[in-house]
């Protein structure tokens, strides 16, 4: 057999042989919540927030349009905003940092 390793889950030793794959793996990274990043692709339609702004939680803070859904970002909790780094017609990739909360 390969080269066997073993791991913990739940206080449970396995013995297996991982593949490179699953060794070579990204680790995950707990998100940051001051980080609003899109969640999909597509186009940011409206702003309605400026940086320094204070917003309640559950407020619109922009619509990011994808797949022709106009997905409302609200915002998470009480906070200020800190930096917005999307503008109105910007594409945006998956995952990409738009707004930091401060």
């Amino acid at each position: 057999m390969g080269n066997l390793k073993q791991f913990n889950v739940d206080g449970t030793i396995y013995t297996t042989e991982l593949t490179k794959k699953f060794e070579e793996r990204k680790p995950w990274v707990r998100p940051n919540p001051k980080h609003i990043n899109s969640f999909i692709p597509g186009t940011i339609v409206e702003i309605y927030v400026k940086e320094g702004q204070e917003v309640k939680e559950g407020t619109t803070i922009m619509i990011l349009e994808a797949m022709k859904m106009k997905n409302q970002i609200k915002m998470p909790f009480d906070g200020k905003i800190g930096a917005i780094h999307v503008v109105e017609g910007s594409k945006v990739p998956n995952r990409l940092l738009m707004v930091e909360i401060e």
